[in-house]
């Protein structure tokens, strides 16, 4: 773990106040928050804080950075730098006047109640040096952090807060929680957060059509393999570069292995405009029936793995050009085996050069296949996440193959109901009945599973796979599903219950991994604190604890 960062990567006009943004994170301990370029703006003026640093244990710290040469004549400051004639400045003016604005602002929020917290100002003059005996009555040595001091400097914040306001209590954590909620706009209750879910899909869906300009690049590229982690929008590349590929006029398949993310895919194709729909959507096994491969029963594992892909490629051979594809995009392409991959390119009218884009997340590969494309694709990643929040994303992050950047909006904190495994159900069926109590519709909460299927899956499971997969569109009940079936799919809100594993431990890694990235707004877990350490890794249950 590290600190929290708001923004995770924050841009800076000087690369001073970055070298002084990375000392800082990566001197403060695990449960601190550091701001970048907060501003305030009242009836007087514009306001901004270089820095601000929350410490549990000790206060709030506003930091005002200064590069170049600062020097004090023994009146005021003064800096020179990039070839320009030195200038007065008030640095701690400056960060006393932010440190002002910050607590006006916190104190106009019912949560924070003016509550009596350690509030402090400094300054960091991280090229400088200043003497001992520079000390102004507005600024004290001990305020001010020098180029000797940067590798001390959260001491320094820490003694500085004790000097200031040493009249008031250090900073608890919960008094860091409610700072972090009002400063950054994070909800202030459950009922925000269910008022503000619908925003939040819009807002998802604009930042993920950002991600269009990868599609861009690859324009002229026949071959190329997409890969991202959970959030980064791959399906809506997927079916936005299957989407562009059919209006230029090509016939294209559009391809997945489950029949969760099949369904959805349909959905989605069907409400494209005549003649930007692909030739085929749906699951690669059925593209393999339709070309006339025998079928097979579903619980005939060698068929499906094997046989079936076998049968697809010596069918393909005879297909007419009009049957065959000039391209296909596979999405959650990791789940397809080797075997799989040569009946897709006997399927092309141009086995060379034919158009085979596959998009990928390694961490999902959930199943034993460990498949990649006979041919060499042209790899392209995705490093953002768009689709979770901020707490969401931090969640997973350590589980992710990549480090991602994340992009998605603050939002109500993961929660974590301790539970025995064998009881992970129960107490997920309990945190559901909450949520609808909140306000949170049917329709935004699925409860997924790890392990066993949940009794109402099951049920539902029973009426055929289609009319299961309605019921995830069908707004009127909670989506009860497994983690294996849902790759792909999202929900505003997600229940897992940590119940085991399917197939024991080999794969447990991941599909923890999955089930913890589906939600999109609000993430409860329900399981053994210890199953989660050893599956997920300190990471994964300090971010569920803390």
């Amino acid at each position: 773990m590290a600190a929290r960062c708001f923004p995770a990567e924050p841009e800076f006009e000087h690369h001073t106040e970055r070298a002084v943004w990375e000392r800082t994170r990566d001197q403060l301990p695990d449960d601190a928050v550091l701001l970048a370029n907060l501003r305030f703006t009242d009836r007087h003026a514009d306001l901004e804080a270089d820095l601000v640093v929350a410490l549990p244990g000790a206060g709030v710290a506003v930091l005002e950075v200064k590069g170049g040469a600062v020097t004090h004549d023994g009146l005021t400051w003064r800096q020179t730098g990039g070839g320009a004639q030195d200038k007065p400045i008030d640095p701690a003016g400056q960060a006393r006047r932010a440190k002002y604005a910050l607590r006006t602002h916190l104190d106009k929020d019912e949560r924070w109640r003016r509550r009596r917290v350690r509030f402090a100002h400094l300054v960091v003059l991280p090229t400088s040096l200043v003497a001992a005996d520079v000390n102004p009555t507005d600024c004290p040595r001990w305020m001010v952090v020098d180029s000797s001091q940067l590798g001390a400097l959260v001491e320094v914040i820490r003694d500085v807060l004790q000097q200031q306001e040493s009249q008031n209590p250090p900073a608890s954590a919960q008094d860091v929680e409610d700072f972090v909620d009002i400063v950054t706009g994070r909800p202030a209750s459950q009922r925000e957060a269910v008022d503000l879910a619908a925003s939040r899909e819009l807002e998802c869906d604009l930042l993920t059509q950002r991600q269009a300009k990868i599609l861009d690049a690859i324009r002229l590229l026949p071959r190329v393999e997409v890969r991202g982690g959970a959030g980064s929008g791959k399906t809506w590349l997927a079916l936005e570069q299957a989407r562009r590929l059919a209006k230029d006029g090509k016939r294209v398949g559009l391809l997945c292995y489950s029949r969760g993310l099949s369904a959805y895919l349909k959905r989605r194709v069907a409400l494209l405009p005549d003649g930007q729909r692909p030739a085929y959507v749906g699951e690669f096994h059925a593209l393999g029936v339709a070309w006339g491969a025998p079928p097979g029963l579903d619980d005939d594992s060698d068929y499906w793995e094997h046989r079936l892909p076998a049968a697809m490629g010596a069918v393909a051979q005879h297909l007419s050009d009009a049957e065959r594809y000039d391209a296909f995009v596979v999405d959650e392409a990791q789940d397809f085996a080797d075997s799989w991959w040569p009946a897709l390119i006997q399927g092309l009218r141009d086995r060379e050069r034919g158009g085979l884009y596959a998009f990928a997340d390694e961490g999902q590969r959930v199943s034993a296949r460990h498949g990649r494309p006979p041919v060499e694709l042209i790899p392209m990643a995705l490093d953002e996440n768009l689709r979770n929040t901020k707490q969401i994303a931090q969640t997973f992050g350590s589980l992710t193959p990549t480090q991602m950047t994340y992009r998605g909006a603050e939002g109500v904190p993961v929660r974590f109901v301790p539970s025995a495994s064998a009881d992970a159900i129960g107490a997920a069926d309990d945190v559901v009945v909450e949520l609808l109590a909140d306000g949170w519709k049917h329709e935004h909460v699925a409860l997924l599973t790890t392990g066993h299927r949940h009794p109402v899956q099951v049920e539902q499971q029973a009426h055929g796979h289609d009319a299961y997969w309605e019921s995830y569109w069908a707004g009127d009940d909670v989506f009860f599903g497994h983690v294996l079936g849902f790759k792909g799919l999202e929900r505003p809100v997600v229940v897992l219950a940590v119940n085991g594993f399917r197939h024991g431990e080999e794969r447990a890694r991941e599909m923890l991994y999955v089930g913890l990235s589906r939600a999109r707004d609000l993430l409860v877990v329900c399981g053994d604190p210890g199953v989660i350490l050893a599956v997920g890794g300190v990471g994964v249950l300090n971010r569920l604890t803390t």
